[in-house]
């Protein structure tokens, strides 16, 4: 049997990331035919927006084998407004393939990538591509790489000319034994890029297939197979549904085996397990740990569950900004409309359905104006509801400075709770975490689980603008039930009382989204960034550039100030200037006092 083993390809928009999967299918034998993005044939672009447009924006899977292993491709999306799907994504891998375009070397999304790859400890082969093209230099970009992402990027294009001396600077134990042996072994070599301390960098054209058998014979030899627990676990990544309306749970097995009519909560089986790869999917009876599938029957599911011995969770990175207000044709119910949103919100819980009840609104929180569009075309090709939206606003935060305590009390006539919390601030990007430091003396365990679970199932809101609440830290410290008369919603009652009640002692601090910007532009227009960046209340400063002819200014800037600025940009430098922008996480609002 072989291993499983997980590959995910992550790059910035328009790098040929699907035209690189496509390739590693082409070559591995598993299609037969080599579709092109341009020409709207891509194995895995089977959405009709995905072929219209030429990106991804959800993601796909196909299955091709390898000598020893069967590879799962995950192709992610790389537009930054679908870049929560792919950090979903990132959750299940084993490895991962950065792709780059040799024409636009490192750009501000794939610095987010990376930052992503570190922070989910993901091996990593590197993929410059589009090679084939007038300007491409391979020692510019390989320095750029260095320079930029990591310098044990390594150049393994022509395995047997690795510079083995600039290898053995990456780790250790690759050092010791080149000091030792003057050579480097290849399971040392492996060991050192699941350790994600050497990063192997593979040049070619997808479009050409040039550098494809290279990428995959270092899959070959480089990529080491997990140890999983024999106790059944699983990683829920996406939930979507089939062209019948079926809901499926895409989840990865973690541990043990899978297999159909299996118990997976107290309340539902798997009724159905499916392998896709492309549009097409097999049936099979059971799936071994390292597998990726989709199974039908699991309807409580969400993703980012843990099921079983799995029980890792993280806070995702990416999250969105942008807040718009749905507006619907008169004669439609927004209460009718809801439910079905909910449905896309389980899709993409990062679109954050909300509802304002005083005002009757529905409002959707996305990362940008094109998730805006497909959300569009979807809503009006799934419930055949033709829509348009506001134009959007900030969307802010709020967290506090100092540490309370909150006490909520529930207690009308034969009806008792009593909860105590601890609220502290987190560190930045955190989120809301929550613990538990309540001696089962003091209220017993189930007692204790039921405060928990009200707190994780609410959004908290702030007492200064109403916004939700993030990096804080909630410990549940005491508490009190009544041997006759508590119920269990009388602990949710008095859970949200304690932490209303901690905030309002609280000293709140409002919070905005900030980019990490990169303004290149004509030395000329110089003046007219800096006075643009400092109206904007930019912190910036000017970087060094190779180009006499242009310059960079590098800094921060709050979302609300930097608006439409890439347009302006284009304006004014005659279509020379380039902004990039990636998220910064959430600050301290620069204007809290006129708010």
């Amino acid at each position: 049997m072989k291993n499983n083993i997980a590959i995910g390809m992550l790059a910035h928009v328009d790098a040929g990331k699907t035209t690189l999967s496509e390739a590693l299918l082409y070559k591995s034998g598993a299609i037969r035919k080599l579709g092109r993005v341009d020409n709207r044939d891509a194995f895995l672009d089977t959405n009709q927006m995905e072929r219209t447009r030429g990106i991804t924006i959800f993601s796909k899977q196909a299955v091709f084998e390898l000598d020893n292993m069967s590879i799962t491709l995950l192709d992610t999306p790389g537009h930054v407004d679908f870049s929560a799907e792919m950090e979903r994504t990132l959750q299940v891998l084993d490895y991962a393939v950065l792709v780059i375009s040799g024409a636009d070397g490192v750009q501000s999304h794939t610095e987010t990538l990376w930052r992503l790859l570190a922070r989910y400890r993901i091996p990593t082969f590197v993929f410059v591509n589009k090679m084939d093209q007038p300007g491409t230099d391979r020692a510019r970009l390989l320095e750029q790489l260095k320079n930029q992402l990591s310098d044990t990027i390594i150049d393994f294009s022509f395995p047997e000319s690795i510079d083995l001396e600039e290898l053995s600077l990456c780790d250790e134990a690759l050092l010791e034994q080149f000091l030792e042996n003057g050579k480097i072994d290849n399971s040392l070599i492996s060991t050192a890029i699941a350790k994600r301390h050497l990063f192997p960098c593979f040049f070619g054209s997808a479009l050409k297939l040039t550098g494809i058998d290279t990428l995959i014979n270092g899959f070959n030899s480089y990529i080491l197979f997990k140890k999983y627990p024999e106790k059944f676990g699983a990683k829920v990544f996406k939930i979507a549904r089939d062209v019948s309306g079926n809901r499926l749970t895409y989840l990865k097995v973690t541990g043990g085996c899978l297999s159909t009519r299996m118990q997976i909560t107290p309340e539902e089986k798997v009724n159905q397990i499916r392998i896709y790869s492309g549009e097409k999917y097999t049936t099979v009876n059971e799936l071994q740990a390292g597998g990726i599938c989709a199974v039908t029957g699991f309807d409580s599911s969400f993703a980012g569950q843990s099921i079983g011995s799995d029980t890792k969770s993280s806070v995702p990175m990416l999250e969105p900004v942008m807040t718009y207000q749905l507006i619907l044709p008169d004669n439609i119910d927004a209460l009718q409309v809801l439910p079905k949103l909910r449905m896309l919100e389980e899709e993409e819980p990062q679109l954050h359905i909300v509802w304002n009840e005083l005002l009757g609104q529905i409002n959707i929180q996305v990362m940008g104006a094109v998730q805006i569009e497909i959300l569009q075309s979807i809503i009006q090709e799934r419930f055949n509801i033709k829509t348009s939206f506001s134009s959007g606003s900030i969307v802010y935060k709020e967290t506090i400075t100092n540490t309370v305590e909150g006490v909520g009390h529930f207690e009308p006539l034969r009806h008792y709770a009593e909860v105590h919390l601890i609220i502290e601030p987190g560190e930045q990007g955190s989120g809301i975490q929550y613990k538990t430091d309540c001696s089962e003396d003091i209220l017993d365990r189930n007692w204790q689980r039921l405060i928990m679970t009200h707190l994780s199932e609410k959004t908290h809101l702030g007492v200064l603008t109403g916004a939700p609440l993030t990096d804080v830290v909630i410990t549940l410290v005491s508490g009190r039930a009544h041997p006759k008369h508590t119920e269990g919603g009388d602990f949710r009652q008095a859970t949200y009382r304690a932490v209303r009640q901690g905030l309002m002692q609280a000293d709140s601090v409002l919070l905005e989204p900030f980019f990490k910007f990169t303004l290149k532009i004509p030395s000329e227009n110089i003046g007219r960034a800096m006075n643009d960046l400092d109206r904007m209340n930019a912190e910036f400063v000017l970087s060094e550039s190779s180009d006499l002819q242009m310059s960079v200014l590098t800094g921060t800037v709050p979302a609300a100030c930097l608006g439409s600025y890439q347009t302006e940009v284009m304006s004014y430098t005659k279509g020379l200037g380039r902004l990039s922008c990636q998220m910064d996480g959430y600050k301290p609002c620069h204007n809290a006092h006129v708010r």
